[in-house]
């Protein structure tokens, strides 16, 4: 039981990240030193998983799958992101800049812990660095897409978004900015659901189903990777956080275009022009909450290697 609140906010904490664009819920995961056990724990919900429940071996099942680590991490994770929708909702629109400095510290600093569960720098593991930096910084580039509802294509959504949120530095949220869902699935629906609106499964139901595939699907792909080729793995993400970095640097002028959807008028976003600030107030306040995110990082790396790394 005592594991329970550490798991409960080590999800919520992921459940944080993933409701913002551009932020890795993996990579807090990696962070906190859970990464490599969720990893194996959602692999493990395999066909023997589902022969020990339907045997009724419910002990088994619960061990082999690790239940109650998914549980309490799981229960953070959809907590965070139900009760955050609103807060960050109101935080974009009134302080984009502020919101996202806080979260580059946060990506800034995990580029040293996750870079430092490399064990041996090599040939192999700088090249899957570079290659890992510039996936991240070419995905920054995209253009998004336009805002599709159809159910095939919010199933798609689902497996994509998902397979970005388990990859440290690749950010699910901003994922579903640039196939143009984000706002559709990240703010309306998951708003109109917290406040009752059932008409909101309708979207999310094909999207949870795309993102439960594409979980078991990339989660065997890791563990084996993780296993077979664990230091240019890590590189790989290394660099996948590095090159995020470019996502969310606070400082940044939305490119969008306008148009008319069902009689309102929708804004959506299509790109960045980054820029270097002036020294405002504004911006001390920024600088100062990159380091309050860096110092956040530093203060969770150090209780989980007090912890022993993964409660």
């Amino acid at each position: 039981m005592k594991q329970i609140i550490p798991l409960f906010l080590k999800g919520a904490a992921m459940g944080a990240a993933n409701v913002i664009p551009g932020v890795s819920g993996g990579t807090v995961a990696f962070v906190t030193g859970v990464y490599e056990r969720l990893i194996n724990a959602i692999k493990s919900c395999d066909v023997t998983a589902v022969k020990l429940l339907f045997g009724g071996k419910v002990k088994e099942f619960m061990e082999r799958i690790d239940f109650w680590f998914l549980l309490w991490l799981g229960t953070g994770v959809i907590f965070s992101i139900v009760t955050l929708a609103r807060v960050l909702e109101y935080c974009f629109a009134n302080q984009p800049v502020l919101v996202y400095a806080f979260f580059f510290g946060l990506i800034l600093a995990s580029i040293y812990f996750v870079g430092k569960r490399v064990k041996r720098w090599g040939a192999i593991p700088v090249a899957a660095l570079v290659i890992g930096t510039g996936i991240a910084v070419g995905v920054a580039l995209l253009t998004p897409a336009q805002e599709n509802a159809s159910p095939l294509y919010l199933v798609l959504c689902g497996v994509v978004a998902m397979a970005s949120m388990i990859i440290p530095g690749l950010s699910g949220s901003f994922v579903l900015l640039l196939m143009g869902n984000y706002a559709l699935i990240m703010i309306d629906s998951v708003v109109k659901l917290s406040s009752g609106d059932m008409s909101a499964l309708k979207i999310l139901i094909p999207v949870g189903i795309g993102a439960v595939a594409g979980l078991l699907a990339l989660s065997h792909l890791l563990a084996w990777v993780f296993k077979k080729y664990h230091d240019a793995a890590v590189a790989l993400l290394t660099g996948f956080v590095a090159g995020s970095l470019l996502i969310i640097w606070p400082w940044k002028n939305e490119k969008t275009i306008t148009f008319e959807k069902a009689g309102e008028t929708k804004v959506e976003t299509i790109g960045y022009e980054w820029f270097i600030p002036d020294l405002s107030a504004n911006t001390w306040i920024a600088i100062g909450l990159i380091v309050a995110g860096v110092a956040a990082v530093w203060i969770m790396e150090k209780f989980g290697a007090v912890k022993g790394g993964e409660s």
